[in-house]
């Protein structure tokens, strides 16, 4: 009697270990949200507690990714995009992962052949304008950089510092993407002749200095985001009809950015991150996305919010540059534009 007794205790044990929940560590960075809902949905189906662990900005979470690569503090890394993707895969970061899911995923948004970094989202940067300011001045709007340069928008564009702002890094790569290595430096020497406004982060350009976020700031035009006319709406203290800004998006006036995710080597979880990473890839995730963090799913059968069909303009030309090509000459072509620029 007593070793059966034993014995069920053993096996309450037993089942009550079983039912314990595994730990899966996804770092990313800091601007990642997801729904809560959402997250304990793949939470319960798989029996797993996910933990985040927001690390900086992108470069920041790339770097914490690569420096404790021998013994990884996490199992997945999301929201590497293309800015830094040929960094972390030259570090072998990355198992690489046939995902079923990448079947739904548009073939311009792979940009990792073997799979070691697999597409979730993409957004576009590109110039806000406040729409009131070119209607009450009767003013044309700008069809291209070029057009920037010009008396007329004297003094009027409010950019941010590419060694400290992603947008503002994204907006020197276009214009590397439009003008070429050699001539991209005369652009902005042109800009900054033509009264360019110059802030060290995306925060003081939008709400400081653009007067169509808070109405007080001096320029009507800022570097920001191709999804913030729609955030306008959706943060709007009153209902509106339509946004009060919207997107320059000629001819590589924005730069696309696509965030990715991976799962990092030697990690003891790889089945349970190949069910993260689908998860990720899957429609209830995607459609999370939007209004979260205001970027477009990756997968195109994810339903859009009204406010990213209504309110949001989408470049046919976005800038582009090869991955090899930005990692090769990031660095350099950041350090060119802060001696231009500020003199540093």
């Amino acid at each position: 009697m007593k070793k059966v007794l034993l014995l069920g205790v053993a096996m309450l044990a037993l089942a009550a270990c079983a039912a314990e929940p595994a730990t899966l560590t996804v770092m990313t960075h800091d601007s990642f949200v997801a729904s809560e809902d959402v997250i304990a949905q793949f939470e319960q189906e798989h029996n797993v507690k996910v933990n985040f662990v927001l690390s900086g900005d992108t470069g920041g979470a790339l770097n914490r990714a690569i420096l404790s690569k021998d013994a990884p503090v996490a199992d997945v890394l999301y929201g590497v995009d293309n800015t830094f993707l040929s960094r972390a895969l030259s570090e072998d970061i990355f198992e690489a992962y046939d995902s079923p899911l990448l079947a739904q995923i548009p073939d311009e948004l792979k940009l990792d052949a073997e799979n070691r970094a697999l597409p979730v989202d993409y957004g576009d940067v590109c110039i806000n304008y406040e729409k009131a300011y070119f209607a009450e001045h009767d003013l044309a709007l700008p069809q291209t950089l070029e057009d920037l340069t010009q008396p007329e928008y004297a003094g009027l564009l409010a950019v941010e510092n590419p060694a400290t702002s992603s947008p503002g890094l994204a907006f020197l790569l276009a214009t590397v993407a439009e003008y070429g290595a050699e001539d991209y430096l005369d652009y902005w020497q042109r800009l900054r002749d033509n009264g360019l406004v110059v802030v060290n982060d995306w925060n003081t350009a939008y709400y400081t200095n653009f007067s169509g976020s808070t109405g007080k700031g001096a320029q009507p035009m800022v570097v920001s985001y191709g999804t913030s006319p729609a955030v306008e709406v959706v943060y709007a203290g009153e209902e509106l009809d339509e946004s009060p800004t919207a997107s320059l998006v000629g001819r590589n006036m924005c730069f696309r950015q696509i965030e990715f995710v991976g799962i990092l080597k030697g990690t003891p979880r790889r089945a349970l991150a190949e069910q993260f990473v689908d998860f990720m890839l899957d429609t209830t995730f995607q459609e999370d996305i939007p209004m979260n963090m205001f970027v477009f799913p990756a997968n195109p059968q994810a339903v859009l919010p009204s406010e990213f069909t209504d309110y949001v303009q989408m470049p046919e030309q976005p800038a582009a540059l090869a991955m090899a090509e930005i990692e090769a000459n990031r660095d350099a072509w950041i350090e060119a534009w802060r001696q231009l620029m500020l003199g540093e």
